[in-house]
């Protein structure tokens, strides 16, 4: 049995977690399913607002899926997050993301 297949055993059998779901998200990323990844990601950051990585992977997901704006926001939320927690690390990976993604629309805007 693969990893998302067993990460979806848990999730049927009621084990349902912002840990699991995060899981679930990098996976399906992992495997450039990116509405499955951004399905799970964003239940993860519903079931537990401040987790940073949660809101990481979840703007990568968006990103992926060519939803821009919606990983900006998500990037934004995550660094706001991060900084709150004390969690540099992650903040300055979103900001370098968030960055990308800024520089990437102005070039096709340019």
């Amino acid at each position: 049995m693969d990893v998302g297949a067993s990460l979806e055993k848990l999730l049927a059998e009621g084990r349902d977690s912002a840990t699991l779901r995060f899981a679930l998200g990098t996976e399906y990323l992992k495997q450039d399913q990116c509405e499955l990844a951004i399905r799970h990601l964003s239940a993860a950051v519903q079931m537990d607002p401040v987790y940073s990585a949660a809101w990481k992977q979840l703007g990568k997901a968006q990103a992926a899926g060519g939803l821009q704006q919606a990983a900006k926001d998500s990037y934004a939320r995550g660094i706001a997050v991060a900084l709150e927690r004390g969690d540099e690390q992650a903040a300055r990976e979103m900001q370098v993301f968030l960055r990308r993604l800024a520089g990437a629309t102005e070039e096709r805007q340019g």
